[in-house]
């Protein structure tokens, strides 16, 4: 049922008006709607144009291999042209489009894993208590003193081999950047979790469910887990952007996924060019990094949007 407002007017009538469901009270956030404008053209735009910049010989990759082509300044008299060529002649547009896709689903698959890891271990933790919680939140603290550069490595050299045995080289490098960027990023989610759910279990409403002798699986379900929508919606939206960053870091640092390109591979592959004080290709690092900024900044949008929406003790809801 929708909360109610009772209102008086002046001849003593009374007005009953129902308070705005949250869809409507999302629309009327800019954060929301501008990040989520700008996150939802940005996610069309590179999944829409996938089968062009796939495709060598479509009208994006004219004389792909035609030196005369490498390292163009941006043009308008061609689409392939606009964001200029790289050092072997490809049209760096499509390469960001295609690089749109590699690291938003990085993003998007990374978080995914994080919240699940996140959410199970929190709640495992939060609810059980004793030598399990003790046990779970322990090995989360010795985990956060590593560095994540570190885990990512290791896992990255755990995954990489058996994972080329079942897929080729490009699918086993994408699957294992996501799952290393995802087994380090729910230890966050995990300690959140337990709060919330170290603070519900002691509410009235979870005692009377105790009293009423529900199960602990029926409580759970039905009591504890509807009262976290709220924060897993939040984090998962803030842990997306976290995700693409790391791997556009990695990347940057020559860890990431190649030879699938990514924003920070794009990057990383041009930043010498870019910066040569001589003879600078600037548009070969600032339209990837234009684009991972948008992105990155959309999310945030979002997700700050969103923590004010599902929170009601905040009250700050304008830009």
């Amino acid at each position: 049922m929708k909360p109610m407002t009772i209102e008086a007017s002046v001849g003593g009538h009374i007005e009953i008006e129902s308070e705005p469901g949250w869809f409507r009270r999302a629309l009327r956030m800019p954060r929301i709607v501008a990040g989520g404008t700008l996150l939802v053209g940005m996610v069309l735009i590179c999944v829409l144009t996938l089968p062009l910049t796939l495709d060598p010989q479509s009208i994006w990759y004219f004389d792909a291999q035609d030196p005369d082509r490498s390292e163009l300044a941006p043009e308008m008299t061609h689409t392939a042209l606009l964001f200029g060529t790289d050092k072997l002649g490809r049209p760096l547009l499509s390469r960001c489009l295609l690089g749109g896709v590699i690291s938003l689903s990085v993003g998007l698959l990374a978080a995914g894993l994080a919240v699940v890891m996140g959410l199970s271990i929190g709640l495992l933790a939060g609810f059980r208590g004793g030598w399990v919680d003790h046990v779970l939140m322990r090995s989360v603290d010795i985990l956060y003193s590593l560095p994540y550069v570190l885990l990512i490595i290791l896992f990255k050299i755990a995954l990489e081999e058996p994972l080329r045995m079942i897929f080729s080289r490009n699918v086993s490098n994408f699957v294992v950047m996501f799952l290393a960027i995802g087994l380090v990023s729910w230890l966050t989610m995990a300690r959140v979790i337990r709060g919330q759910v170290l603070a519900l279990r002691n509410q009235p409403f979870i005692e009377a469910a105790r009293a009423l002798g529900l199960s602990e699986r029926r409580i759970f379900l039905r009591h504890l887990l509807p009262n976290l929508i709220g924060p897993i919606v939040v984090y998962g939206t803030l842990t997306v952007p976290q995700a693409i960053l790391q791997e556009s870091f990695l990347s940057f640092l020559g860890l990431g996924i190649d030879p699938l390109p990514s924003w920070g591979a794009l990057a990383s592959e041009n930043r010498i060019a870019a910066l040569n004080i001589i003879d600078p290709k600037w548009w070969l690092l600032v339209f990837p990094c234009l684009l991972l900024m948008i992105t990155l900044l959309s999310l945030n949008f979002v997700g700050d949007g969103l923590r004010d929406l599902l929170d009601p003790k905040r009250d700050a809801t304008k830009l």
